[in-house]
Protein backbone atom coordinates (compact mmCIF):
# COMPACT_ATOMS: atom_id res chain seq x y z
CA UNK A 1 0.00 0.00 0.00
CA UNK A 2 1.22 3.27 -1.06
CA UNK A 3 0.73 5.81 2.15
CA UNK A 4 0.65 9.50 1.18
CA UNK A 5 -0.93 12.27 3.76
CA UNK A 6 -4.19 12.03 2.12
CA UNK A 7 -4.34 8.31 3.53
CA UNK A 8 -3.22 9.86 6.72
CA UNK A 9 -5.22 12.38 6.97
CA UNK A 10 -8.25 10.17 6.24
CA UNK A 11 -7.07 7.36 8.89
CA UNK A 12 -6.68 10.22 11.97
CA UNK A 13 -9.88 11.57 11.27
CA UNK A 14 -11.40 8.24 12.00
CA UNK A 15 -8.74 7.58 14.68
CA UNK A 16 -10.46 11.10 16.13
CA UNK A 17 -14.11 9.14 16.18
CA UNK A 18 -16.14 12.06 15.80
CA UNK A 19 -14.55 14.83 17.98
CA UNK A 20 -15.09 17.68 15.81
CA UNK A 21 -12.95 19.94 17.94
CA UNK A 22 -9.95 17.44 17.46
CA UNK A 23 -10.29 17.17 13.86
CA UNK A 24 -10.81 20.40 13.16
CA UNK A 25 -7.80 21.61 15.18
CA UNK A 26 -5.10 18.99 13.35
CA UNK A 27 -6.72 20.21 9.82
CA UNK A 28 -6.06 23.46 10.66
CA UNK A 29 -2.45 23.20 11.94
CA UNK A 30 -1.40 20.64 9.05
CA UNK A 31 -3.09 23.77 6.59
CA UNK A 32 -0.83 26.23 8.60
CA UNK A 33 2.00 23.50 8.02
CA UNK A 34 1.56 23.01 4.79
CA UNK A 35 1.55 26.62 3.76
CA UNK A 36 4.89 27.29 5.68
CA UNK A 37 6.88 24.81 4.31
CA UNK A 38 5.89 24.88 1.18
CA UNK A 39 6.67 29.03 1.27
CA UNK A 40 10.32 28.31 2.75
CA UNK A 41 10.72 25.76 -0.01
CA UNK A 42 11.88 22.87 2.35
CA UNK A 43 12.97 19.65 1.27
CA UNK A 44 10.24 16.91 -0.01
CA UNK A 45 11.29 14.65 2.79
CA UNK A 46 10.62 17.74 5.45
CA UNK A 47 7.37 18.42 3.51
CA UNK A 48 6.18 14.76 4.22
CA UNK A 49 7.75 14.60 7.86
CA UNK A 50 6.32 18.15 8.73
CA UNK A 51 2.52 17.13 7.20
CA UNK A 52 2.30 14.09 8.55
CA UNK A 53 3.51 15.42 12.20
CA UNK A 54 0.65 18.19 11.55
CA UNK A 55 -1.95 15.72 11.53
CA UNK A 56 -1.10 13.00 14.33
CA UNK A 57 0.41 15.84 16.60
CA UNK A 58 -2.29 15.88 18.91
CA UNK A 59 -3.14 11.85 18.35
CA UNK A 60 -3.06 11.68 22.29
CA UNK A 61 -5.59 14.26 23.26
CA UNK A 62 -8.34 11.32 23.76
CA UNK A 63 -6.11 9.27 25.89
CA UNK A 64 -4.94 12.52 28.33
CA UNK A 65 -8.73 13.49 28.92
CA UNK A 66 -9.62 10.32 29.86
CA UNK A 67 -6.49 9.45 31.70
CA UNK A 68 -5.48 13.28 33.40
CA UNK A 69 -8.89 14.40 33.06
CA UNK A 70 -6.93 17.09 30.49
CA UNK A 71 -4.57 17.66 27.52
CA UNK A 72 -1.81 19.27 28.89
CA UNK A 73 1.07 19.44 26.97
CA UNK A 74 3.31 17.43 28.21
CA UNK A 75 1.19 14.69 29.04
CA UNK A 76 0.64 14.57 25.47
CA UNK A 77 4.02 14.36 24.66
CA UNK A 78 4.57 11.22 27.00
CA UNK A 79 1.25 9.62 25.82
CA UNK A 80 1.98 10.37 22.13
CA UNK A 81 5.22 8.52 21.26
CA UNK A 82 3.86 5.16 21.27
CA UNK A 83 0.46 6.32 19.58
CA UNK A 84 1.90 8.05 17.06
CA UNK A 85 4.51 4.90 16.26
CA UNK A 86 1.50 2.46 16.35
CA UNK A 87 -0.23 4.82 13.94
CA UNK A 88 1.91 4.81 11.24
CA UNK A 89 3.53 1.67 11.69
CA UNK A 90 1.66 -0.05 8.76
CA UNK A 91 2.03 2.97 6.51
CA UNK A 92 4.74 2.77 4.40
CA UNK A 93 6.32 5.73 4.77
CA UNK A 94 10.51 5.15 5.18
CA UNK A 95 11.69 4.45 8.54
CA UNK A 96 13.62 7.54 9.21
CA UNK A 97 10.34 9.76 8.08
CA UNK A 98 8.54 7.96 11.14
CA UNK A 99 10.67 8.42 13.82
CA UNK A 100 10.78 12.12 12.80
CA UNK A 101 7.21 12.35 12.90
CA UNK A 102 7.34 10.45 16.19
CA UNK A 103 9.87 12.33 17.83
CA UNK A 104 8.33 15.78 17.18
CA UNK A 105 5.04 14.19 18.79
CA UNK A 106 6.69 13.68 21.42
CA UNK A 107 7.99 17.20 21.46
CA UNK A 108 5.52 19.54 19.80
CA UNK A 109 5.35 21.50 23.26
CA UNK A 110 8.69 21.82 24.21
CA UNK A 111 9.86 24.90 22.77
CA UNK A 112 14.09 24.04 23.17
CA UNK A 113 16.23 22.29 21.48
CA UNK A 114 14.52 22.69 18.20
CA UNK A 115 16.63 20.52 15.83
CA UNK A 116 15.38 21.26 12.36
CA UNK A 117 12.85 23.23 10.00
CA UNK A 118 10.40 20.50 10.42
CA UNK A 119 10.26 20.92 14.18
CA UNK A 120 10.54 25.05 13.77
CA UNK A 121 6.86 24.95 11.13
CA UNK A 122 5.13 22.53 13.77
CA UNK A 123 5.70 24.35 16.46
CA UNK A 124 4.15 27.61 14.44
CA UNK A 125 1.81 26.28 13.08
CA UNK A 126 0.48 24.86 16.41
CA UNK A 127 0.79 27.74 17.62
CA UNK A 128 -1.08 29.84 14.95
CA UNK A 129 -4.30 27.60 16.14
CA UNK A 130 -3.67 27.69 19.83
CA UNK A 131 -3.59 31.13 20.18
CA UNK A 132 -7.24 31.15 18.58
CA UNK A 133 -8.61 28.36 19.35
CA UNK A 134 -7.47 29.73 23.23
CA UNK A 135 -7.99 33.11 23.10
CA UNK A 136 -4.18 33.91 23.72
CA UNK A 137 -3.50 37.36 24.76
CA UNK A 138 -1.72 40.14 22.87
CA UNK A 139 1.08 40.29 25.16
CA UNK A 140 1.48 36.15 24.98
CA UNK A 141 1.34 36.57 21.36
CA UNK A 142 3.78 39.26 20.83
CA UNK A 143 6.09 37.34 23.37
CA UNK A 144 6.06 34.09 21.36
CA UNK A 145 6.37 35.71 17.94
CA UNK A 146 9.87 37.38 19.56
CA UNK A 147 10.71 34.14 21.52
CA UNK A 148 9.66 31.24 19.03
CA UNK A 149 8.93 32.43 15.56
CA UNK A 150 11.88 31.95 13.02
CA UNK A 151 9.94 31.63 9.54
CA UNK A 152 9.48 34.74 7.23
CA UNK A 153 6.17 32.69 6.38
CA UNK A 154 5.42 31.88 10.09
CA UNK A 155 5.74 35.26 11.32
CA UNK A 156 4.19 37.20 8.34
CA UNK A 157 0.80 34.63 9.04
CA UNK A 158 1.12 35.43 12.96
CA UNK A 159 1.16 39.38 11.87
CA UNK A 160 -1.56 38.99 9.21
CA UNK A 161 -3.79 36.93 11.63
CA UNK A 162 -3.50 38.50 15.14
CA UNK A 163 -2.21 42.26 13.86
CA UNK A 164 0.95 42.01 15.97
Amino acid sequence: MSTNTSDIMVKMIQFSNGNRHDINHFMKVYTYAKTIAESENVSEKDLITVETAAIVHDIACPLCREKYGNTNGKYQEKEGILLAEEFLKDTDLPEEIKKRVVFLVGHHHTLTGIDGIDYQILLEADYLVNADESGYSEGNISNTKRKLFKTKTGLRLLEAVYGI
